[in-house]
């Protein structure tokens, strides 16, 4: 055990180089994970207990609300609640921002989720997982306000996501690399597993909704095309596709791929959400020396327009993510 890094020992060595050395960071990164563990607590017992299935209702975005989206959503409000560092969260399920208990008025940090990303996923035990990014505000004596949480995502401070699978996986980074760690069920605390995590190079594998394509542009064929033509880097290039997109992400971290979900005829301004998705993984994935794009600009430079706006998402091998804007970015 003396050897062991665990998620809290990583944090209190690194606290000095956070923002702020209060320890305030720290507490609130140890409250994320714990409200992860729950979490995968209760995606393990879902079979067990009737939080499989909808509720019957939809959340802001027009989806059905699955009762495990409730449950996390709740959840980690509750967890976040009572953090006087945390004036206010935004969540892919609420329409509006809430502002928490005790730190309202002070609390320098905003944190942004989706609580349970992959909900179409869960009634059929496929890998699911939960986004989060961490921003500092600058109007630090008042009630945080929408406007705060409209920032472009250069300005995140952090952002991790836990996934739950064969395993449970909390990856985070704080501008500075990308580190995961692995929940050790025996112990109960998340161990580190994938120290300073970087995209293999070349790609092994391109990750995308097929089921699409009949509303894609030319431009986006011509890059699926390339993908799949078996030549140069592409030789031992193939589909995979969970339909999670944090576990698609998470996969090619690991291995070295490229995920896209374009602007089509349907959907032309996309389909992920800015603040809940796409800034979180971007800023995630371009530490760890890839890149994030909407097909024509860097994910991290759009300021949203609103707590729900939309986007195209093309993320991954930096290589890739370039092709893309060139055969596909301006059509």
């Amino acid at each position: 055990m003396a050897g062991l890094m665990t998620l809290s020992r990583y944090n209190l060595q690194r606290k000095r180089e956070y923002e702020g050395a209060t320890g305030d960071f720290t507490l609130l990164i140890s409250h994320l994970a714990l409200a992860c563990k729950v979490v995968s607590r209760e995606v393990a017992r879902a079979g067990l207990l009737d939080v499989l299935g909808h509720t019957g209702t939809s959340n802001v975005q027009g989806e059905q609300v699955t009762k495990l989206d409730v449950l996390s959503n709740e959840l980690l409000i509750e967890v976040l609640n009572d953090l006087p560092m945390v004036a206010a969260v935004a969540s892919e399920e609420d329409e509006q921002i809430r502002l928490t208990r005790a730190g309202r008025l002070n609390g320098r940090y905003l944190v942004c989720f989706d609580p349970l990303d992959g909900s179409s996923n869960i009634d059929v035990n496929v890998t699911i997982g939960t986004i989060f990014s961490i921003r500092k505000r600058d109007t630090v004596g008042r009630e945080a306000t929408a406007e705060d949480f409209l920032k472009a995502g250069s300005e995140q401070i952090a952002a991790g996501y836990c996934i739950y699978g064969s395993s449970t996986i909390f990856v985070y980074s704080t501008g500075d690399g990308v580190d995961g760690f692995t929940l050790d069920p025996n112990v109960g605390e998340f161990v580190l597993s994938h120290p300073d995590m970087r995209i293999p190079d070349p790609a092994v594998c391109w990750s995308a909704n097929v089921g699409n394509a009949r509303n894609w542009s030319a431009g986006t064929h011509a890059f699926m095309a390339r993908l799949t033509s078996g030549e140069g880097r592409y030789k031992k290039c193939s589909l995979r596709y969970v339909g999670t997109l944090v576990a698609d992400v998470h996969r090619n971290l690991l291995q070295g791929g490229v995920f896209f979900y374009p602007g089509d005829q349907k959907s032309p301004k996309g389909k992920l959400r800015v603040l809940y998705e796409a800034h979180p993984l971007a800023y995630l994935v371009e530490q760890a020396g890839g890149k994030a794009s909407d097909g024509v600009r860097r994910i991290l430079d759009i300021v949203p327009d609103g707590l729900h706006m939309r986007t195209p998402l093309i993320i991954g091998s930096g290589a890739e993510v370039d092709l893309y804007g060139e055969l596909a970015g301006a059509t």
